[in-house]
């Protein structure tokens, strides 16, 4: 089968759809398209991460480049070292996935994420590579040509810095905040930024043990948080994924928090301060139609783009916008980063909510009324196979009139997970959920052996 990139990156079950061997390829192919003195690599706290980083940063090597391993920090984290020195880079994470799951992103110098034209060039010679076609336009180095690998220890202090000089809170009541690190690639540098800042703070899920990442912890599973907030009788919960760029947040009364209303108060902030260009914000399809009610009721247009943060950042760019986000937690301060970087978020948070004269549940019940919706993950066999099971769009379209007239159905394939993402939304919640099963049955009687 030809290694493709999905929505971000290539992800796959370490040592199996991810083997060692595509790791090397794609340091290859990486190098050629992407190389200028040296490469950027890190990982998270995956028991995989150091197998497939070598793996990785050999291939890089091969084609002649140097190559500075920064070891364990958070995507965003890597991304503004390769902006900051001008490099590309190349992380080795599956995000929000289970430590099974390994997955490699690539970051041209800047700290952007690639262009399709450009993944499509690095996945031809990638699957070139590993199907042992040779390129011979592509002299193999040899001697002192081969690129050297080294190892950066201060790289993450650096991120710390950078960070810890973005926020001011030294007017601002101080919060005692639980912080979930997902036993991820925040673990250890959250609670260095943390006490940088002076900030109270209880951490939780900060103990990795290479299998534990993203494990009933972190942004996807925030149960354990707001249990921890409940129980410390804390201020607020901020909660990472395994490599922290998505920042899910949670009230004192452990009421989640999620991307969206997380977006509204931004905006908001953003907007009475006078720093809101042009008034709009970049959200995308999965977003709750209550966030898009409460941003034009206050004047400030919306602009809806595809699933991915990378879509989201596509749209910032081409619109000036100088915020945008997702449901999931990814949230993009244009002017900081083109990436979503929770602790960013998270300090940016801290800092709305000390000098608010209401805690969060308060602030985010102001900022947006959501729409009753659901979404629904369905296991299948082959998510890229969805578009040739019409049966199920068409049970969609005969299904969505009874959800009224800002009612709508998404069904996506996952780009990272082998599964069928399903969201519904209406103005009741019983006729949500009913409409739901409906599909969740139609997609599994397509889509899954029996």
């Amino acid at each position: 089968m030809s290694t493709v990139f999905g929505t971000d990156g290539i992800r796959g079950v370490a040592n199996a759809q991810l083997r060692p061997e595509v790791a090397l390829a794609l340091g290859r192919a990486a190098a050629r398209h992407l190389g200028s003195t040296a490469f950027l690599v890190g990982r998270d706290t995956r028991h995989s991460g150091p197998m497939l980083l070598g793996a990785l940063s050999a291939g890089i090597a091969a084609e002649g480049f140097d190559v500075i391993d920064v070891g364990v920090i958070p995507t965003p984290g890597l991304a503004w070292l390769g902006a900051t020195r001008n490099l590309p880079v190349a992380m080795v994470s599956a995000s929000h996935n289970p430590f099974r799951d390994n997955g490699i992103k690539l970051f041209g110098p800047g700290g952007a994420k690639l262009s399709p034209d450009v993944e499509r060039v690095i996945e031809r010679d990638l699957n070139a590579l590993l199907h042992g076609d040779e390129i011979s336009v592509f002299p193999v180095p040899t001697g002192r040509d081969v690129g050297s690998l080294t190892v950066d220890d201060h790289a993450g202090t650096s991120y710390v810095d950078d960070l810890a000089s973005s926020v001011s809170l030294s007017n601002s009541r101080a919060p005692l905040v639980v912080c979930d690190c997902a036993n991820g690639a925040a673990s250890t540098l959250a609670p260095e930024l943390f006490g940088r800042l002076g900030i109270n703070a209880i951490f939780i899920a900060n103990t990795p043990d290479g299998t534990n990442i993203n494990d009933h912890c972190g942004a996807t599973e925030p149960h354990l948080l707001a249990q921890t907030v409940v129980r410390e009788s804390a201020t607020l919960g901020l909660s990472f994924d395994g490599d922290a760029d998505r920042l899910i947040a949670c009230d004192r009364f452990g009421n989640v928090v999620d991307g969206d209303v997380l977006l509204a108060l931004f905006a908001f902030d953003l907007d009475e301060r006078g720093l809101l260009v042009d008034r709009r914000v970049v959200t995308t399809v999965m977003s709750n139609r209550g966030l898009v009610r409460s941003l034009g009721d206050r004047g400030i247009s919306v602009i809806e783009t595809g699933v991915g943060d990378r879509n989201v950042t596509d749209a910032m760019e081409l619109n000036g916008a100088v915020l945008g986000g997702e449901q999931s937690g990814h949230i993009v301060f244009r002017r900081r980063a083109l990436i979503g970087d929770g602790l960013y978020s998270a300090l940016r948070l801290i800092e709305l909510v000390s000098r608010a004269d209401a805690d969060l549940g308060e602030l985010a019940a102001r900022a947006m009324t959501r729409m009753p919706q659901v979404i629904h993950n369905v296991i299948v066999d082959d998510p890229s196979q969805l578009d040739a099971h019409p049966e199920i769009f068409a049970r969609a379209s005969l299904l969505e009139p009874s959800l009224g007239d800002w009612g709508r159905i998404f069904i996506r394939a996952s780009g990272t997970e082998p599964r069928v993402r399903i969201m519904v939304e209406g103005e009741d919640v019983e006729q949500v959920r009913q409409v739901v099963d409906d599909l969740v049955e139609v997609v599994e009687s397509e889509m899954t052996r029996r």
